[in-house]
């Protein structure tokens, strides 16, 4: 088969038909193995794609993951901020996303070209960015954070420095009440924890009185004053696990369910219903990732992240910044 690039970039994704009786498992498997090639998988991908990944977490542990990983090829299970973020810090490595259209609605929201008007209005403050942003953002920012780090990055930086914190709102939001810092912030926001329904979340606390809530940092200032428990998606899962309550509220991306649910089989596990009429809340963006693009990006080595190098080192710095400060 020969490749036409410019279709692929076009289309977002190698696109062939795949013999129905393959068992992907294992020709990924194989794939991996041939090429000296990993699988990184965020919380929020399907539950076979968790399963099959060498490594899963939250955006901060990808990135820790992504700045040690010994391989060739790196295939990036997530949306395409954390694909570049990879590439950023390992250049070396081919990095490839499954689909190119596996964007970010929160990335989406701070344009490059308006944020840097903001910086010329403040140009005395610090720029701290929140992971999901694009490449060209992280490299007009000083010090990139994560929700699992960005309260510790806060803290780090002197109580006289003033700060522009981007693109997300909510976390924004929620970050000056916990820290006391008074951030110009950015006024973007995630789609899929901007959904969440307060009505919904406080009548299903009623029907199910002995479950907690737990949520992200990136949902909506009432919903996160409903919660018994605020933190990343890592945070999320490791409080199911040490916490003695049986019952748990779920107010982010349902793909963490899965692994609540093998962590603590014992437990129930509700995702918080949106303001919509679906039941659950999914990102479109995580879910464009399939087996079979999986599959198909490891044979072709297609999709590929490519980065101008300018702004790749202006992006670097900011990031290891942020993970010299997370230790």
């Amino acid at each position: 088969m020969i490749l036409d690039f410019e279709k692929i970039k076009e289309a977002g994704f190698v696109n062939e038909a795949i013999d129905p009786t393959l068992d992907l498992f294992a020709e990924i498997e194989k794939l991996k193995k041939e090429k000296n090639a990993v699988l990184l998988a965020h919380f929020y991908q399907d539950a076979d794609i968790q399963d099959i990944a060498d490594f899963i977490g939250d955006s901060l542990q990808l990135s820790q993951e992504a700045a040690k990983i010994n391989a060739d090829v790196i295939v990036f299970a997530g949306v395409h901020f954390m694909a570049e973020t990879a590439k950023i810090i390992s250049p070396t490595k081919k990095v490839l996303l499954p689909d190119l259209h596996a964007g970010c609605s929160l990335a989406d929201s701070c344009p490059p070209n308006l944020f840097a008007k903001l910086k010329e209005k403040y140009p005395d403050h610090l720029v701290i960015s929140y992971i999901n942003c694009s490449a060209e953002i992280k490299a007009m920012t000083d010090i990139v954070c994560t929700s699992s780090n960005a309260e510790k990055i806060i803290h780090s930086i002197p109580k006289e420095q003033k700060i522009i914190f981007a693109p997300d709102r909510n976390l924004g939001a929620y970050l000056i009440k916990k820290t006391g810092r008074d951030m110009v912030l950015w006024n973007g926001a995630c789609m899929v924890h901007e959904i969440f329904s307060l009505e919904k979340i406080i009548k299903l606390k009623e029907r199910n009185p002995k479950a907690k809530l737990l949520a992200h940092p990136e949902c909506e200032a009432a919903v996160l004053e409903q919660a018994d428990f605020i933190g990343s998606t890592t945070g999320i899962l490791k409080y199911s696990q040490e916490d003695n309550c049986q019952e748990f509220i779920v107010a982010t991306e349902t793909g963490i369910l899965h692994q609540m649910m093998k962590a603590s089989p014992q437990k129930t596990f509700i995702p918080a219903p949106p303001n919509n009429n679906c039941a659950c809340n999914d990102c479109p963006h995580m879910k464009l990732n399939t087996l079979e693009k999986i599959y198909l990006c490891l044979k072709y080595e297609q999709p590929e992240i490519i980065l101008d190098e300018n702004i790749r080192k202006k992006a670097e710095g900011s990031i290891l910044r942020m993970l010299e400060i997370s230790k």
